[in-house]
């Protein structure tokens, strides 16, 4: 593990030559989540209870228990690993993770969040280098192509943590659905710098960011196995959505933020929300 010093991390916008990076670190993280939730979905009781019964037919065609037992778990495991990038893609809505982050590195590319620990350090940070200009084609810039604030508004935003030039952790929020509600749909750090308080960091500053632009409410979607995110989102002050008593107004927001469904209607993400 590398000792993180979380004060000279520099927390800024994905720019158009990060996209690449930033795929291969969020495919590392999800690594072990899709077979998490296959796993998750395959022991709900329903579904054991509709492999028992087409097993049950099998046998009486193959004549062999091991392939009748097989057979629909197989048949299952490979519709759900085809389905999955849908599931583990951007957690609560039906985009996959590539479609976000190629549309999310336009808007400003100085733009910075803040970083809480610089201040304590009394350190000044800001973008490393600027990054050389690609040859944009004249007709292109002209067009509006490149900034387009209703695409990004309607993209979201990818935020990298640059340490020393290298980037090491990411956090995503989707594109502005409602006035006043942000959604965090991914917070990814790299495998060697886990455990030093960089989640904390992107997800507090991006809170910082949406507080100071209107933002009353974040939700965040997490996989319904995973323990850890679930852990690390109650720690940061976010709430289980259906948790405790509600009024109407809580009612309607439960009834806009959905927790997503996969397999047979089986819930496969759970919210969590937090007031700004």
């Amino acid at each position: 593990m590398v000792k993180l010093e979380l004060d000279q991390v520099v927390m800024r916008r994905m720019k158009e030559d990060d996209i690449e990076t930033v795929k291969a670190l969020i495919k590392e993280g999800c690594q072990g989540t899709e077979n998490r939730l296959v796993l998750h979905l395959l022991t709900r009781p329903l579904c054991l209870l509709l492999l028992a019964t087409i097993s049950s037919f099998l046998r009486c065609l193959l004549h062999s228990f091991i392939l009748a037992l097989l057979v629909p778990v197989f048949l299952v495991i490979v519709y759900l690993k085809f389905t999955m990038p849908r599931y583990t893609g951007v957690l609560g809505t039906s985009r996959a993770c590539w479609d976000y982050v190629g549309s999310s590195y336009r808007g400003p590319q100085d733009d910075t969040l803040s970083n809480p620990y610089a201040r304590i350090s009394g350190k000044t940070l800001g973008p490393k280098k600027k990054a050389k200009r690609r040859n944009v084609p004249k007709e292109k810039e002209e067009s509006g192509e490149w900034v387009d604030p209703e695409r990004e508004r309607a993209a979201g935003q990818v935020w990298l943590a640059d340490w020393d030039g290298e980037v090491v952790g990411c956090v995503a929020r989707e594109g502005e659905r409602r006035s006043g509600v942000r959604r965090i749909c991914r917070v990814v750090v790299g495998c060697w710098y886990r455990r030093e308080g960089l989640g904390r960091l992107l997800v507090q500053s991006l809170e910082q960011r949406e507080r100071e632009t209107g933002a009353g409410r974040v939700y965040a979607y997490v996989p319904c196995p995973s323990k850890a995110a679930e852990a690390f989102f109650r720690k940061l002050g976010y709430r289980l959505q259906g948790e405790g008593t509600y009024g109407e107004e809580e009612e309607e927001e439960e009834r806009l933020e959905k927790a997503e469904t996969g397999f047979l209607g089986f819930q496969i993400t759970k919210v969590f929300f937090k007031d700004l």
